[in-house]
């Protein structure tokens, strides 16, 4: 289980296929105390996750081979990785796509392009709206 309030507690998976984004995201959670790993798309993630086990995966939506939609899917197929949050990212910020995405089964949303300010309290606002959708 994650510790919302220490990121040193962090153990997360950042996948996204924009290397820029990818190197912004796991830096600065890193800076902030993360341990981070990435891959470039679903399936590198999977490959990842079979030696590296989160309590927190972002996951850009849109990606080739394997998208953030079908990693999900994937990832909550097996036991060991039921009970972790993904949060989607995602360039779209059109009305209904957040929406969409937590209907899905996503535990929060991010629109990019992140912030490198706020992503801690990003990551946890998306964390609020899960647990109180969980309620």
């Amino acid at each position: 289980m994650i510790n919302w309030q220490d990121v040193n507690s962090w153990v997360v998976l950042v996948v996204d296929d924009e290397p820029d984004n990818l190197e912004v995201v796991a830096e600065t959670l890193e800076y902030r105390g993360a341990t981070v790993k990435t891959a470039l798309d679903g399936l590198e993630a999977l490959t990842v996750l079979a030696e590296f086990t989160p309590n927190l995966i972002i996951a850009d939506l849109s990606m080739p081979q394997m998208d953030g939609w079908e990693l999900r899917s994937n990832i909550k197929t097996k036991a060991q990785f039921q009970d972790i949050p993904i949060v989607a990212l995602s360039a779209h910020a059109m009305v209904g796509d957040k929406e969409r995405a937590l209907a899905a089964g996503f535990d929060g949303y991010m629109t990019k392009p992140v912030n490198i300010h706020t992503i801690v309290q990003d990551i946890c606002a998306a964390a609020q709206e899960m647990m109180k959708s969980h309620e």
